[in-house]
């Protein structure tokens, strides 16, 4: 899909209901649905994090930015993830938060970004986490600059294959909670996509299904 036509869904993406637990449910592994309901994390003083889906052109194409971590003793080593990280206390709005980390961790400059809108939180139960996804939009292809201590490669999936109902598969995996377990995922090429990211890309997916029809 070219950037321009992109961009001129992006109002009727703003006016969606987002379908927040629905989508989530369809890229998460069995054990993990209890823990998609508020009622479950609560009162589990969750840690509040805030991660970017940043759109922008390739080459006139529509692209969104993943990352793969780097390997480090914890449970998301090595996992393919959006930029993001942890709130800290001199960021006024979780918005922010996206935007600093999206800086710190892939180089793009907030003024380069506009945020969009705010789509579901997700509760990431391994390390207790509160997710708050935003989308957000580049106009220009932007000048990436990685930083080695938290990431190892800068993934541009285009939007035509996020779409693209047959990248989704169920493969084994090891977790956190079991060695060996079947878990719904996206596959890009040699990249596989799972766990929290995929749930948030699912709600992406379904918003943006909905505004293109």
């Amino acid at each position: 899909m070219l950037f321009t036509e992109f961009t001129k869904y992006i109002p009727k993406i703003l006016n969606q209901q987002l379908p927040a637990v629905e989508a989530h449910m369809k890229m998460s592994p069995l054990e993990r649905v209890p823990s998609l309901e508020r009622q479950f994390y609560k009162d589990k003083n969750p840690r509040i994090s805030a991660v970017m889906m940043l759109f922008y052109p390739i080459g006139g194409i529509t692209h969104l930015a993943l990352i793969k971590r780097n390997a480090y003793p914890g449970v998301h080593s090595s996992q393919i993830s959006f930029p993001g990280g942890k709130a800290e206390p001199d960021d006024k709005t979780l918005a922010d938060t996206a935007l600093r980390e999206t800086f710190e961790e892939i180089g793009v400059l907030p003024g380069a970004m506009e945020v969009v809108m705010p789509f579901s939180e997700i509760y990431i139960p391994p390390s207790n986490f509160l997710v708050y996804p935003f989308l957000g939009v580049a106009e220009e292809e932007p000048d990436f600059m990685l930083n080695p201590e938290e990431v190892v490669e800068l993934i541009h999936l285009p939007i035509d294959v996020l779409m693209d109902d047959g990248i989704v598969e169920d493969v084994e995996m090891e977790t956190s909670y079991a060695q060996r377990i079947s878990v719904p995922a996206f596959r890009f090429r040699e990249h596989i996509v799972w766990g929290a990211t995929a749930m948030i890309l699912s709600e992406l997916k379904e918003t943006i299904k909905t505004a293109l029809k």
